[in-house]
């Protein structure tokens, strides 16, 4: 075996009243990609910040090879003021051992990759930037060990994609904390998992660590079981046989003592488990609501500003909302972006629709305008009716920073609240979803991360709903509180849209996928998101294969490129016919559409006729449809006979 980079033995962490960790025991080699998972609490940024040196162990030791770099992204990283993102990033490392300056542009490199103008200024950055400047910098300085605290958190599906690249290319050790089940399957050689206070570490993909888990803590409770059997059969005998022989008796008593003790050692940290329930949805329409061809933009950033700002600029401002730094412009003296442009949909209940893309292409603000939150800047949105959307909004606005959670479900009002149709105590509704007694009243301002998700999903459950959507729901949760929401939403009633960055809970939850595209375009996709990565897979290859049989003359593209006596090369009869009738076609079907359009928004149909809305929204979706592929017919010819004017030219 190679010399180990760091180990850590017998190691003890106490918080008073409790050992988080203790007896632990951990060692890193290169080449080692780890996950590090466990429960919130467990933990684990606990014994990151030990492994950074930013954390003393009670008891145990560790031990570090000399000369090993350690670079580590925590949570809520702080960075320093006043300097360029490029400093950041490169300070302490932008010389080598003679005093010579080191090129920076890998530097550069990773802070564009990440969304980020390398020379803007670290003041004023969000949450989410400080992660990727913090970030950009562990990548940069390829330190010994890297230590990522939930790198996946606000970013999105591109750059997810290429930090896994970016860290299978890291040939130090790696061990990352993360709740994005296809991130750690996609990247980790083993697992660590964090469970009663102990280390336990298996080598192979994370995608066995479901069985591997579940088989320990089976194994675990058959030996509890017995333990506590035979504590209670002592237990009675101390109350009912302590008499004679004194000093057995205060023997045994006192190995009944040590019993209790090593129970409660073996059952380390009490964990309780999270409840969590909707409640079946309440009575609406089946037509949720209707996108009709919907225009939205955003300001664009100014000419040389940075990009880094978009995502949370576009997440937190409506459509027609300056970016910050722009108030002595008005929106119509600024240039716009188009993100959504003659956007159509139909959401009818019982649909689970997934929206996906990059950071800033407008998922969001999509949202805010299908529930009325912000208007759209061309076409409208028609909500069904008894339309009764919970809105998880991915900044948590909703939660006033200065209340309790108490005060967040109750009002201040009471003490009692209706949840799923049952009354409960705030405090056991709270204690459900994992808080303790004195964190309900604290301000919400000083919960983590994890706990502001679990207060919203906590208020939203309890408020009356039968359409809801999630907007980033992943960030923050562990697995078991995500596995948890997976089956709370597999068994809602209602109507559910997700946006998410979370590849895997998209599989586990949505049967539709909306894929935001360049140029405010938005293709729709039958299942799950593997579903939709296959068929943009298959597509990209059928597109390439078409452009390689353009190059070398094959294909249904082909122009003849020499006439052959007296013959002129021209298009097929099938292509000339599709170009000469396809436009009236075409024509006809959005006449047609425009026409079921205006009678669906009739507001009394579904009352009054219901399965003639029901077969009226089923001709349109149908029409649509055609019209689509009447359009890629046509397109195809026309690119057909393009290619031959151009040969013949």
């Amino acid at each position: 075996m190679p010399t180990p980079l760091l180990t850590i033995a017998e190691c003890g962490i106490n918080l008073g009243d409790r050992w988080l960790l203790r007896g632990a025991d951990l060692t890193l080699h290169a080449g080692d990609r780890l996950a590090l998972v466990g429960r919130n609490g467990a933990g684990k940024s606990s014994l990151m910040k030990l492994m950074a040196g930013r954390a003393d162990m009670d008891e145990g030791s560790m031990w570090m090879a000399p000369g090993t770099s350690v670079a580590y992204l925590p949570q809520a990283p702080q960075l320093p003021g006043g300097m360029t993102l490029r400093s950041v990033v490169t300070m302490g490392h932008d010389a080598d051992s003679l005093g010579r300056p080191v090129p920076i542009h890998k530097a550069e490199e990773f802070l564009m990759r990440l969304g980020l103008d390398p020379d803007r200024l670290s003041d004023g950055l969000s949450g989410g930037e400080s992660r990727r400047v913090t970030l950009a910098r562990a990548l940069y300085t390829e330190p010994d060990i890297l230590l990522l605290d939930e790198p996946t958190n606000h970013m999105d599906m591109p750059t997810i994609e290429w930090m896994e690249d970016m860290l299978r290319q890291h040939r130090g050790a790696l061990l990352v904390v993360s709740h994005d089940r296809a991130f750690l399957r996609n990247l980790g050689t083993g697992i660590v998992w964090l469970h009663q206070g102990k280390l336990r570490r298996r080598e192979g993909d994370f995608g066995q660590f479901d069985d591997w888990s579940e088989g320990i803590m089976a194994e675990e409770a058959v030996v509890l079981h017995k333990m506590d059997r035979r504590i209670a059969a002592e237990t009675k005998w101390s109350r009912e046989g302590i008499s004679a022989r004194r000093k057995r008796n205060q023997g045994r008593l006192r190995e009944l003592e040590a019993m209790r003790l090593e129970r409660a050692r073996a059952g380390g940290i009490a964990q309780r488990s999270m409840k969590m329930e909707t409640g079946p949805a309440t009575s609406g329409g089946q037509l949720v609501l209707e996108a009709i061809d919907l225009g939205i933009t955003v300001p664009a950033p100014p000419t040389g500003a940075a990009n880094s700002g978009r995502a949370e600029a576009e997440n937190s401002a409506g459509p027609s909302t300056p970016l910050a730094g722009s108030t002595n412009r008005t929106v119509e003296e600024m240039a716009r972006r188009q993100l959504l442009n003659h956007f159509n949909l139909l959401v009818r209940r019982s649909d689970r629709i997934g929206i996906v893309g990059p950071n800033g292409i407008g998922k969001s603000s999509l949202v805010k305008v299908l529930l009325g939150l912000a208007p759209p800047d061309s076409g409208r949105v028609r909500q069904g009716f008894g339309l009764e959307p919970a809105y998880f909004d991915q900044q948590r606005a909703a939660l006033d920073r200065n209340a309790s959670p108490w005060t967040v479900l109750t009002g201040g009002n009471s003490d009692m609240i209706e949840v799923a149709g049952a009354t409960k105590h705030v405090t056991a509704y709270l204690r459900d979803f994992l808080f303790d007694d004195h964190k309900m009243t604290q301000k919400v301002a000083t919960l983590s991360g994890g706990e502001q998700n679990r207060l919203l999903l906590a208020k939203l459950f309890a408020e009356t709903h039968n359409f809801l959507v999630l907007d980033e729901p992943t960030n923050d949760l562990d697995m078991e509180t995500l596995d948890l929401l997976q089956e709370v939403i597999a068994d809602y009633d209602g109507t559910i849209l997700i946006v998410s960055h979370d590849r895997d809970f998209l599989d586990r939850t949505v049967t539709a996928i909306l894929a935001f595209e360049e140029d405010g375009k938005v293709s729709a996709h039958a299942g799950g998101f593997s579903d939709y990565l296959s068929r943009r897979s298959a597509a990209a290859q059928r597109q390439a294969a078409r452009q390689q049989d353009r190059k070398s003359g094959k294909g249904g593209a082909k122009p003849a490129s020499k006439p052959t006596g007296n013959r002129t090369a021209k298009l097929s009869f099938k292509d000339q016919h599709a170009l000469d009738t396809l436009p009236s076609e075409i024509e006809a079907l959005e006449g047609e559409i425009a026409a079921l359009e205006a009678r669906l928004a009739d507001p009394d149909l579904f009352a009054t006729h219901p399965e003639t809305f029901t077969a009226t929204a089923d001709r349109l979706a149908a029409a649509r449809a055609e019209k689509d592929d009447k359009e890629l017919r046509w397109l195809d010819a026309a690119e057909k006979a393009e290619a031959l004017e151009a040969e013949k030219g």
